[in-house]
């Protein structure tokens, strides 16, 4: 079924959802005190204060709240200039994932995205499809779980949003979701369309290679990782972008 998109404004800010989800979603749904108050709130690590899953009319879903990284959280926190709704970060992302989804690409099932105006700031939220039965790939590496063909399942899933020109803001062993079925890319704040160049594409694998490292993929030597785990992801990216 086709999105239909959906905007709720009011005194707080404003509210983007997916009618064909549910015929509305309030300021309620954003709260994680909210789910919590009816025993339809747990958290699991990872991310930034970790991750929120409630259980909502519509099922499990991912309830997210915008947090700064890096020395700017300490003076900026959770609050973003404010410089127009359609460029705000909840509903750019929103409308990414609902272009991924057309496009019948692994990610995340948008529901619904939120901001509250705060002066010259907001602050931003954005709800999600759970993915079931998920682990990270940083996850699968810690486990001892990722292998040669692991890696080429990888470098399958990323080929397949570059030759579409999907450029992945943050790509990192924690953004992908492996599950018996298949892999996800998650996570696309700041992430946009672009025009497909080498350049970026190349750049992009490069931030991989180097969270992968840095997670200790390397642990038995860089020509080993090289050999069983970063050229067979490599060799499958290319198949898969030029088949």
């Amino acid at each position: 079924m086709m999105m239909q998109e959906r905007t709720h404004n009011d005194a707080e800010g404003a509210i983007l959802f997916d009618a064909t989800v549910s015929s509305q979603v309030g300021h309620e749904w954003f709260a994680a005190d909210y789910w919590g108050e009816r025993g339809a709130l747990r958290t699991q690590s990872g991310g930034r204060g970790g991750v929120a899953i409630i259980t909502t009319p519509i099922g499990e879903c991912v309830l997210r709240h915008y947090r700064r990284g890096g020395l700017v959280a300490a003076l900026m926190g959770d609050r973003y200039l404010w410089t127009g709704a359609v460029r705000s970060r909840p509903f750019a992302e929103f409308r990414l994932l609902a272009e991924i989804a057309r496009l019948e690409l692994p990610g995340p099932v948008v529901v619904a995205a939120r901001y509250r105006r705060h002066g010259l700031f907001y602050s931003a939220d954005l709800i999600t499809r759970r993915i079931a039965d998920a682990q990270t790939l940083a996850e699968c590496l810690a486990s001892g779980r990722m292998d040669g063909e692991l890696a080429e399942e990888v470098g399958a899933l990323v080929a397949r949003f570059h030759r579409v020109g999907v450029w992945h803001a943050d790509l990192n062993a924690h953004n992908v979701l492996v599950t018996p079925e298949q892999l996800y890319l998650i996570d696309f704040d700041r992430g946009r369309m672009r025009i497909p160049a080498e350049s970026w594409r190349k750049a992009n694998l490069q931030r991989l290679r180097r969270s992968l490292l840095k997670l200790g993929a390397a642990a038995a030597g860089e020509a080993a990782f090289e050999e069983t785990l970063w050229q067979p992801l490599l060799y499958r990216y290319g198949r898969t972008l030029n088949p």
